[in-house]
């Protein structure tokens, strides 16, 4: 819908008068107005308030100011606020008004939490700041004395800048975040949640330049890992607009936990694999279902030939539309590799789904393999069990499930928590095995990747 095509009544107050006009959304923060009975005012003219009913309720916007200009539609004029900045979209669209600087709220609650802070932390992390830009300065003053060359000497000349001085600012950013753990040791949730919060207030200007750790903090999908954050993982690269950045991205992603994502789909493939391998020949595709896939990078690694794709029907879970349209993207490039057919359904569904569904299996069919490699991450104990039940019901006799959920020995664990503000539920075997609840006809084992970082849970059905 468009919102300028939508206009009601309202007024504009001066003095004693109300003036008549029509009003509609020019833009987020603009309302395009058209005046009645032949009134017409001069650009700048002030009005002492903005009046307009919805519903029987009726706004009141304060004092504005008349702008006219080319921008208006086909309306006579827009109207900017003077004392408060408004989300008009929202008021025309849900009937809501909302102010900008009700954010301002919370500002004496925000402000209070540095009270908390330790003194120790405190000089950690101004000392941090320092010394990230200090070397933020350097690199981008090397940045600006190579800008000229041409773009094969650049590119060379900051290759050789990353692999000399770059990894001595990565071995230095190491050592400060052993300092960090050591520091937060000990440290109650709610201290964690304090100081991480602290912390990255203090370095939101380094963290916005890293591509990888602006999007875990920004999360613009609305959460942690989603399907970008997937492939950057994969990826594993340089990736920035200038050569501070480009390391402060690179960084993270080669982190452990980072090396565990990409392990996972190894251990995925070969555990695949070796069930398929011991399946009696019947000439069935082997039906498989990954939940909470995401863009399902990993099927790169199974499907390796265009006799491979004869060997599977895929069923993609995922609550994310967009990481679904990217699985079938990478999907289609497959096959046109391959100039084969890959047999594969989507899903656009959550967990909330799994949890009220009584009739998945009939909706969905068995499966021989069920894999989710991220989803347990996020699951307290009482939903994990509940959707690992789930899980077990789609299961065909004979059948594979791996689940995976980060360790809590995951050395990864305080730069996520503080850097990224990506928080993860971790396990330990006990736990996770305990999530098995009825074990009877189940064979319960858990695998590890390479760094230790993350466990799989294989139940044989």
């Amino acid at each position: 819908m468009n919102l300028a095509d939508y206009n009601t009544n309202a007024y504009l107050v001066t003095g004693d008068d109300k003036i008549p006009i029509l009003a509609a959304c020019g833009s987020k923060h603009t309302v395009l107005v058209r005046f009645l009975n032949g009134h017409r005012f001069d650009d700048g003219s002030q009005f002492c308030n903005f009046q307009i009913r919805f519903n029987g309720t009726e706004f009141h916007l304060g004092p504005c100011r008349l702008r006219r200009n080319s921008q208006t539609d086909g309306y006579d004029a827009s109207l900017a606020f003077l004392a408060d900045v408004y989300n008009l979209e929202a008021l025309f669209a849900e009937r809501k008004l909302i102010s900008l600087r009700d954010s301002f709220s919370n500002l004496p609650l925000v402000l209070e939490y540095k009270t908390n802070i330790k003194p120790s932390f405190k000089d950690y992390t101004a000392n941090l700041s320092y010394d990230l830009n200090v070397y933020r300065s350097f690199f981008d003053d090397l940045d600006r004395e190579y800008a000229k060359e041409p773009p094969e000497a650049r590119v060379h000349i900051q290759r050789v800048i990353i692999e000399t001085e770059g990894r001595k600012f990565m071995s230095f950013l190491d050592e400060k975040l052993s300092e960090l753990e050591h520091m937060v040791c000990g440290f109650t949730q709610e201290e964690h949640e304090c100081h991480g919060y602290f912390f990255r207030r203090l370095l939101w200007n380094v963290i916005l330049c890293s591509p990888f750790m602006s999007r875990t903090n920004l999360k613009p999908r609305g959460y942690a890992g989603d399907y970008i954050m997937m492939k950057m993982l994969y990826l594993n690269r340089y990736e920035g607009d200038s050569t501070f950045s480009k390391l402060m991205h690179k960084h993270p992603v080669e982190h452990p936990a980072a090396q565990a994502v990409r392990n996972r789909r190894k251990l995925i493939t070969q555990t695949l694999r070796k069930a398929q391998a011991d399946r009696s020949p019947n000439g069935k595709r082997m039906k498989i279902l990954s939940v909470a896939c995401g863009p399902a990078c990993e099927l790169k690694d199974i499907l390796v030939s265009p006799e491979e794709c004869e060997k599977y029907h895929f069923t993609l879970l995922d609550q994310d539309q967009s990481a679904l349209d990217e699985a079938a993207g990478l999907i289609a490039k497959m096959e046109k590799e391959w100039n084969t057919r890959i047999h594969v359904t989507y899903l656009n569904e959550s967990v909330r789904t799994m949890l009220k569904g009584s009739t998945l299996a009939e909706n969905w069919g068995q499966f021989d393999f069920i894999y989710s490699m991220g989803l347990f991450d996020y699951l307290t104990p009482p939903v994990a069990t509940g959707i690992l039940g789930k899980l077990c019901q789609l299961l065909d006799k004979d059948g594979d499930l791996l689940i995976g959920n980060f360790h809590v020995s995951n050395p990864s664990r305080c730069y996520m928590e503080y850097w990224l503000d990506w928080v993860l539920y971790y396990r330990s075997e006990e736990a996770f095995l305990r999530l098995v609840a009825d074990k009877n006809g189940r064979q319960a084992t858990v695998l590890f990747e390479d760094t230790k970082s993350q466990m799989f849970l294989h139940v044989k059905k």
